[in-house]
């Protein structure tokens, strides 16, 4: 991680750039070429300029390191996608639970800045809620997707009452903060719908071009995912909404060309701390699910390892300085040899590559998922898992590889053997198969639901994460070293983030309050509302 550590240099430059939820931010966005407000409205230059920071921030661009931060070093790590061979900070660091402060707060930070969400969905608004409807209900589907994420790295955040109170910020809980993303992809979806072919947005949509019948799409998806995401703690709420998305007309994302992709025009940000950088290799539990399923994705997500030529190799997380080396690059210079990410997503050889957030396959899963518990609308478990997966192979382009692959009902994951030191060494930790069981019970049907999302949705290490959490599929393992000092139960692996320490500095007292919110002590292990102990059915 390019210089991170120099931290006296670099905390003075991010107290410059990084602005918590309760700064004083700068209007953004005014037109550089000096038209007036007629001729700016006329294009919708003023409510679309907002648009090119909130899709660059939602996984942010550039500069790839504030991306490690905001992404990789922990919902990367934790979701048993990535492991990075270097063992920062002398061994103890956020990937171990010993959270540290300056990476922790970039997931917050980002959305929150005046290049991030919150602040250009507010321009929006500002300037476009009663002009121009249309290009408003798309911001209100950004926010949505933004501060989801958000939500499900602390709990309660900073929402309704953004910008409303001049003494402090004051907090939702994550209950409000999901009730408020319902209403507001509601009203979106019905507003999109009354002009679907509408195409005042195309000059600033960097996903869809301005297809707004696209863009009703995603939203239904969108909610569907968060309305699976409350169906333990809250059953009937979860039901009532993710049946509205299964009936709404606008349908959902059923093909590869309705895939999510923010088409930024820039150099993806993985590419740079994997191949330029080196710090980022496959995760153990990867390689243990792929290489056990013999999944012709593997080879496309991932290159061979050189400590082991011709197969695929990951490394266990959570790894801390080990006995006999003498410094960090000693020891990552024994890991950077395994599995690389691959081309698919992320390439030096093409390196101007598209941020993936949502695709078809993930549709399909959560419409599996929706079958199992009983949904109208929702179709068959079985042929929405099949489907999931076909429509994934398809992406990758593997398709012709898919009907073996489904029928498959003897391979499991593998064992892991860490070639450079045996202690890592673990056993898989289930024996689920890939073919579907109609005999099965509803919870061994629902971890093979989970794990072959997990491989679908895959580099999006924060909803991977968050799936994990909610349903405790795919079973990854466990870190090698737990420096929670007891915070954070090893097997039950990290839960959340801290509340960030740039929150904590500007905004003391809407901290206080978030921590009455969220119901338990704020550290890693602490479970948000949605995080329900116990079977998911």
């Amino acid at each position: 991680m390019k210089n991170i550590f120099k931290k006296t240099i670099i905390t003075a430059f991010i107290s410059l750039f990084v602005l918590s939820c309760t700064d004083d931010f700068e209007a953004l966005n005014t037109d550089p070429n000096g038209l007036t407000d007629a001729q700016s409205e006329a294009d919708f230059t003023n409510v679309g300029g907002p648009f090119k920071p909130m899709f660059l921030n939602l996984y942010r661009y550039d500069p790839a390191w504030h991306t490690q931060l905001q992404h990789n070093l922990n919902a990367d790590t934790f979701c048993g996608y990535m492991a990075p061979p270097r063992p920062f900070v002398g061994g103890t660091n956020t990937t171990n639970y010993a959270f540290v402060d300056f990476w922790d707060q970039f997931p917050w930070d980002i959305p929150y800045s005046s290049t991030g969400v919150m602040k250009n969905a507010g321009l929006v608004k500002e300037r476009g809620e009663e002009k121009f409807p249309l290009i408003y209900a798309v911001a209100k589907i950004l926010r949505v997707e933004g501060m989801h994420r958000v939500t499900d790295v602390y709990g309660p955040i900073v929402y309704s009452k953004f910008g409303l109170n001049p003494t402090f910020s004051e907090y939702d809980s994550q209950q409000e903060v999901y009730n408020q993303f319902f209403i507001e992809l509601d009203e979106a979806i019905t507003t999109l719908s009354t002009d679907p072919t509408n195409a005042q947005f195309s000059n600033f949509d960097l996903v869809y071009g301005g297809n707004l019948e696209q863009w009703i799409k995603f939203a239904n998806t969108l909610r569907l995912r968060l309305a699976i995401r409350i169906a333990k703690i809250d059953a009937a709420k979860a039901k009532t909404e993710g049946e509205k998305s299964l009936a709404n007309s606008g349908g959902l994302l059923e093909a590869n060309t309705d895939n999510f992709l923010i088409q930024g025009g820039a150099t993806h940000p993985l590419t740079v701390f994997n191949s330029s950088w080196n710090d980022v290799r496959m995760n153990a539990s990867m390689e243990s699910i792929l290489v056990g399923y013999d999944d012709s994705r593997g080879p496309v997500l991932f290159e061979e390892s050189g400590v082991t030529p011709g197969e695929l190799k990951g490394l266990r997380g959570g790894m801390p300085l080990l006995p006999g080396y003498a410094t960090e690059l000693d020891q990552k210079e024994d890991y950077v040899g395994f599995s690389r990410l691959g081309d698919s997503y992320i390439s030096d050889k093409t390196p101007t590559t598209d941020i993936q957030l949502m695709t078809a396959a993930e549709a399909y899963f959560l419409k599996a998922e929706a079958a199992l518990r009983g949904w109208t609308g929702a179709g068959d478990a079985q042929t929405n898992y099949e489907m999931g997966i076909s429509t994934s192979f398809a992406q990758h382009g593997v398709s012709g590889e898919a009907s073996a692959y489904i029928a498959d009902n003897t391979s499991t994951p593998n064992d892991y053997v860490d070639p450079v030191n045996a202690s890592n060494n673990l056993n898989a930790l289930t024996n689920v198969t890939i073919a579907w069981d109609a005999g099965a019970d509803n919870e061994t049907k629902l971890e093979k639901i989970i794990t072959q999302k997990w491989i679908a949705i895959f580099p999006d290490g924060q909803e991977a994460w968050s799936e994990f959490r909610r349903t405790g599929y795919p079973k990854i393992f466990p870190v090698v070293t737990n420096n929670s000092g007891g915070t954070v139960d090893t097997n039950l692996q990290v839960r959340r983030l801290p509340f960030p320490a740039s929150e904590r500095s500007a905004n003391p007292q809407g901290v206080e309050q978030a921590r009455t919110l969220l119901g338990g002590p704020d550290n890693g292990g602490t479970r948000l509302w949605w995080d329900v102990p116990g079977g998911n059915f």
